[in-house]
This record gives C-alpha cells, sequence and structure tokens, in this order.
C-alpha cells in the first residue's frame, strides 16, 4: 500500500491509501477526491483525471507514454509535470507521491 496526496486547486489534501496495482485515478475515485472526474473509467481515452506530478516525484512516476501525450492534448493547462493519473500504477516505490489537481479538466 501507498499513501497518496491529491491538492486541489484551492490547495485542499486528501490522502488516501491506495492498494498497489491500482492506478491514482481509480483511489482518487474510490474516496471522491474532487476535481477528478474519469468519464472514460481509465481506459485512457479522455483527459479527465489529468493531474500534476509534483516535481520531486517525477522520476519516480516518470513521463508520459505516447499515448497518453495524444490524450492530454485535450486536457486543459497542460505543462511538463502533466500525466494522466489513470496511467499511474501504484506501487509501493509511490508511497509519499503528491499529485496536484488542475482548476479545470477537459
Amino acid at each position: 500500500m501507498a499513501k497518496i496526496t491529491y491538492v486541489e486547486a484551492n490547495g485542499t489534501k486528501h490522502e488516501v491509501e491506495a492498494e498497489n496495482g491500482s492506478t491514482v485515478m481509480e483511489n482518487a475515485i474510490r474516496n471522491a477526491v474532487p476535481g477528478i472526474v474519469a468519464e472514460c473509467g481509465g481506459a485512457c481515452t479522455c483527459a479527465t483525471c489529468h493531474v500534476y506530478v509534483d516535481p520531486e516525484w517525477i522520476s519516480v512516476t516518470g513521463g508520459p507514454s505516447m499515448m497518453e501525450e495524444d490524450m492530454l492534448d485535450f486536457a486543459f493547462d497542460v505543462n511538463d509535470r502533466s500525466r494522466l493519473s489513470c496511467q499511474i500504477k501504484v506501487s509501493d516505490e509511490l508511497d509519499g507521491l503528491v499529485v496536484h489537481v488542475p482548476e479545470e479538466q477537459a
């Protein structure tokens, strides 16, 4: 299990326990984290689970795949820390992960 902290655009934090093998998006939905819509349910066919990975976690989460980059073209206010949370798999290495939810989703 890993602890993940979701930070809303207004600064409100939500810390959740996440099972290994699940995704950052699945845990946001299970815990009703505001701002994570996940319209496609994790199929990487929308951009409504967009998050910004905290800078100190970029090297651990890695960058987006080519398919994910294509979907990020539809996300709001993308930057070099943007990821789709449905594409980040939870593992012990992500214990303490911090992601920021954008002001709005695509």
